[in-house]
């Protein structure tokens, strides 16, 4: 077996590990410096509170990222780092405001539209702006990898974007920031960190490093998710989402994500559902159809979290997204057989090709009428 292993951002992991922020500026010689988050952020007094402490070396703030970032906000931010001559940027948020800072850290060099990259296999240009990434939940472990999925609305698509020059340069993993994360979302978030250690393990791109990665990533999220989301204020619950959520990141950034995610971007799109709770609503489903790839390889990553076997794994990833409030599945949206068609065709994303089971139309058709 040939592989290599490859991670080269640095991660400060630890409760209160922020205040280490204009520190780590100092440590890679910015001096004018954009905060990219969302306007909670703004609202809440943190960006303000940020840009003090900082002494002058984060010199403005741009907010305008929502949930599924736009392209055109990724244009947008790129626009204000040539204007004011940014020579580094701090992320602050959850995943969509550290996938636009890395897109927008890269085309920034550009004249171009990060349209012109996104889903069409063109390389992204690999010079960029260094890039503290400051994740607020834990979930898409966005602050080690070198992907930025973005949406296109005038196009109704939403995919990712593979750059080595996404890579962050630091990583400050603070759990305190996830504190304040309401139940529904520390769910959804806390679910995709279980599509990320699965799907790398299983991926066809897996290594040792990251299958270990992964094994660690998902106990974790056993042990913890349930807390995390019914006792908001566990310390030792949000520690271990947060912790999850970084070695999850770790674990499928080289193999990358399969049949799950290649399925939560139509779910996404189309019926609105929330990215991490989108690649869940698939997960157990996987999971069983995945049992019985390359030698039983699933079935061991089950047993060594616990579980007899691949399929009592599955259960428990039902289970545990019943737990924690997530739905399971797609009854609500009263789907026609044309939607279901639409579901099938969008759900042929280059990520299924990851998957260790080739995966037919045909199977699709029955899951999504599994979950009707």
């Amino acid at each position: 077996m040939l592989w290599e292993y490859i991670q080269p951002v640095t991660i400060r992991f630890g409760e209160g590990v922020l205040k280490e922020l204009s520190e780590v500026i100092a440590g890679l010689g910015g001096s004018r410096g954009l905060l990219v988050c969302t306007p909670f952020f703004v609202r809440s007094g943190l960006a303000e509170k940020l840009l003090k402490e900082c002494g002058g070396l984060l010199t403005g703030v741009y907010s305008q990222v929502s949930p599924n970032p736009e392209v055109s906000e990724v244009d947008a931010c790129a626009r204000r780092i040539r204007e004011e001559k940014i020579d580094f940027l701090v992320a602050l948020g959850g995943g969509s405001t550290l996938d636009c800072a890395k897109a927008a850290g890269s085309i920034c060099f550009t004249e171009d539209s990060i349209r012109k990259y996104h889903g069409t296999g063109l390389p992204m240009p690999q010079k960029h702006l260094p890039l503290i990434a400051v994740p607020s939940t834990a979930g898409t472990g966005s602050e080690v990898t070198c992907v930025s999925v973005l949406s296109d609305k005038d196009l109704g698509k939403k995919g990712p974007i593979v750059s080595n020059g996404f890579y962050p340069a630091v990583a400050l993993v603070d759990p305190e920031l996830t504190y304040s994360l309401p139940a529904h979302i520390t769910a959804g978030t806390g679910i995709d960190v279980l599509s990320h250690a699965v799907e790398g393990y299983w991926s066809k791109g897996h290594q040792p490093v990251c299958d270990a990665l992964a094994l660690h990533a998902a106990r974790l999220v056993f042990r913890h998710l349930p807390a995390a989301v019914r006792e908001p204020d566990n310390r030792e619950a949000r520690a271990g989402m947060a912790e999850a959520s970084v070695i999850a990141g770790l674990a499928f950034t080289l193999p990358k994500t399969t049949g799950p995610h290649a399925c939560s971007f139509p779910l996404t799109n189309l019926l609105h559902i929330p990215h991490g709770e989108a690649c869940g609503l698939t997960l157990d489903w996987f999971a069983r159809v995945n049992a019985e790839a390359e030698n039983g390889r699933v079935h061991a990553f089950a047993r060594d979290l616990g579980f007899s076997d691949a399929y009592a794994m599955a259960d428990a990833i039902h289970e545990l997204k019943r737990d924690v409030g997530l739905r399971l599945d797609l009854k609500e949206f009263d789907l026609t057989d044309e939607h279901l068609e639409e579901l099938v065709r969008l759900s042929r994303h280059p990520n299924l090709s990851n998957n260790p089971v080739e995966i037919t139309d045909e199977m699709l058709n029955v899951m999504y009428q599994s979950l009707r």
